[in-house]
């Protein structure tokens, strides 16, 4: 399941994300470190691409993949240096896979800003400086430790040192980890590093209600970074979660000329930085399931996302496109006008994509 941590300055506006997300009445007090263990919330990814297919199929009922959200303790300046809650907080970035970066963006003047001011640039620039030195400290570690292992020639040691050497210089410089490419010869050290700034993420910038456009200072910053970027307003978008009526919730969007709702913007941002492809399995009578699936991976990997033991036994695999399937109407249809295909365990996944693994045991 993927994990992904919502991170920010203290009041910036992640926990009512968190609670327009989930809907899991995350505490969102005005004042900094309302969040200290982080609230975790299991979100379903609905697509509506597979409600056409299960209703095609005939199938009992729709299983979705989900993706896990956590709610971050809000740091401050000196956090790699333990400040504050720096130490919990950056142990739990640790265990992420991607960040949601909450930069606030509105002029809410209820809402206390721990520096007295509203200042994204410089709301982004703490927190990226504390995950840079984070980072520097370990890479130098690590670079001291490994310099043996270089000496003695191993191609792996030699490469990944000289990755090291660049990654230092590149913090030094105030650019995250993941701008330098991991070389061939150590496809490991990133791994082994495990850089905070290594991690992909999307910054949200939350803005006043009303608006729904990313400010410059948040989108200019994100495309120099290797980021994505989204807008999103947490309070308006925590209230119209506590409504409960989806209904309801999409008249009030429309008379405040706000689009989709944060949950599908922030989510398939979400997925989109780790590049991500939705797949599904279908049949009548039996439950229709979402999964999620690497860019670039076969169909031999998509088994093994549905179970190891079939992954084990793949013998070949049905494949058809959504769309395909229900402009035949299903599976019997799509036979008849041959848009249902045999595959081998080495057939490239596309997203979109129905697939039934024929296999042994």
């Amino acid at each position: 399941m993927m994990k992904v941590g919502l991170v920010g300055m203290p009041n910036a506006g992640k926990s009512s994300l968190f609670n327009a997300l989930s809907q899991a009445g995350a505490e969102a007090a005005n004042y900094p470190f309302t969040t200290i263990e982080p609230n975790v919330a299991v979100v379903p990814v609905k697509d509506e691409r597979m409600e056409q297919v299960a209703a095609t199929v005939k199938a009992s009922n729709i299983v979705w993949d989900t993706i896990e959200f956590h709610d971050i303790a809000g740091l401050v300046a000196g956090a790699s240096k333990g400040e504050g809650l720096g130490n919990k907080f950056l142990a739990n970035i640790r265990e992420c896979d991607a960040l949601l970066h909450v930069v606030r963006c509105h002029t809410d003047e209820n809402v206390i800003h721990p520096s007295g001011r509203v200042d994204p640039a410089a709301d982004i620039e703490t927190i990226e400086t504390e995950l840079l030195l984070a980072d520097l400290d370990s890479a130098e570690r690590r670079h001291a430790r490994g310099g043996r292992d270089a000496r003695s020639g191993d191609r792996a040691a030699v490469a990944e040192e000289q990755w090291l050497r660049q990654v230092i210089e590149a913090l030094q410089a105030g650019t995250p980890a993941r701008a330098v490419p991991v070389p061939h010869d150590a496809p490991d050290a990133a791994r082994n590093l495990y850089p905070l700034t290594g991690k992909p993420v999307l910054f949200v910038a939350n803005v006043n209600e009303g608006e729904d456009a990313v400010p410059s200072v948040v989108a200019d910053h994100a495309a120099a970074t290797r980021a994505g970027a989204v807008a999103i307003s947490s309070r308006i978008e925590a209230d119209l979660a506590d409504m409960g009526d989806d209904e309801e919730a999409a008249m009030m969007r429309e008379e405040l000329g706000i689009g989709d709702s944060g949950l599908h913007r922030v989510v398939n941002g979400a997925f989109g930085l780790l590049h991500l492809i939705a797949f599904f399995t279908a049949g009548e009578d039996k439950p229709a399931q979402t999964w999620h699936l690497h860019e670039g991976l076969t169909a031999w990997h998509a088994a093994g996302q549905i179970h190891s033991d079939i992954q084990k036994g793949f013998v070949r695999a049905e494949v058809i496109g959504w769309d395909s399937l229900v402009e035949a109407g299903g599976y019997a249809g799509a036979r008849d006008k041959g848009t249902l295909r045999l595959e081998g365990r080495d057939y490239l996944m596309k997203d979109g994509d129905v697939i039934t693994i024929k296999h042994t045991g």
